[in-house]
This record gives structure tokens, sequence and C-alpha cells, in this order.
């Protein structure tokens, strides 16, 4: 009698075993979650930004970030930054690092821009940003992660002259 009872209790240890494993990967897939480091290897400076605009029609607008890294003794590689529902990649600069983000305002006829973020190609992210937040991505020892900046200070918006002046 204690024989036939075994084979239920296995195969029911099995059934609620798996039933755990499927809700805690479902958990921790939540749709693109994306979790963020607390204390980071690196250490930064000011983090801002300026809106830009072009002084000719169709010559674009939008945002730099600017990102001053003080130290990174274990050379992380910056990747990206997400900012105000839109990606750019974070490039080396001659005061750290910088992103350009282009908005809709201000584009060319042909190009069809969304003022949806979800619906430009490669925009997506997870989380909600206030407006003065970011995320940065950036590579250690292989591993993509995330670190989100809040506080981000906006510096006077720059206006470029419909020409260059002229050099008398």
């Amino acid at each position: 009698m204690k024989f036939k009872l075994i084979p239920y209790a296995l195969s029911l240890f099995f059934f609620a075993t798996s039933l755990t494993q499927c809700s805690s990967s479902k958990t921790n897939n939540n749709q693109g979650f994306v979790e963020f480091e607390t204390k980071p290897s690196f250490v930064l400076g000011d983090v801002f930004f300026q809106k830009w605009i072009a002084g000719v029609q169709g010559g674009g607008s939008g945002y730099h970030l600017y990102m001053i890294v003080k130290e990174n003794k274990k050379h992380v590689v910056f990747d990206s930054a997400y900012f105000r529902g839109l990606k750019a990649k974070l490039t080396p600069a001659k005061i750290g690092y910088i992103a350009s983000f282009k908005s809709a305002l201000n584009q060319k006829s042909d190009i069809k821009m969304s003022g949806e973020s979800l619906d430009e190609y490669g925009n997506i992210f997870p989380h909600q940003l206030e407006s003065n937040e970011c995320v940065i991505s950036y590579y250690e020892k292989d591993k993509i992660k995330y670190l989100k900046l809040d506080s981000i200070i906006e510096k006077q918006a720059e206006y470029y002259p419909r020409r260059p002046p002229n050099e008398e």
C-alpha cells in the first residue's frame, strides 16, 4: 500500500516544483525588466543636457546629454543612454561622453517620426522615466548593466544660426 502512494507523491512534488519554476521565470522576465545597479564601479561627475535646434527649416532638433566620468578603474565600456523616450549611443568627447538625441521637432518633411516613443524602432525602454532622469547602459566584464541617473541638470539651449557668421 505504501508503494502505491510513492509515485503519486513524487508526481505531485514534480508538478508543484514545475509550477513554482514557471511563476518565478515570469516574474524575472517581466516584459524587459531591467535591474538598476546601485553601486557602479566608476565615479561620475556632472551629467547635464542641452536642447538644441537648427536655424534652418528641416535642420533638426533634439538634446545633447553630457556625462563626465571622474574615475573608471575597471574600464567599463559605456554603450547607450535612454532619455525622454529616446535612445542614443554614448560616444567619447573632449569632456567625457556625449549622447545626441533627435526629436521630432524641425525634421525634414520626408522623415516620419512619431510622438510616441514606442512607435520608433529602438526607442523602447521598459521603465517610465521622469523628464530629468536618464538611464545609461554599459558593459562590465562582458555583462550589460544599467544605471539610473536622476536630477539631470538642464543647461541653456543651443540655437544654431542659419548660416556661419562672416569672417571679416
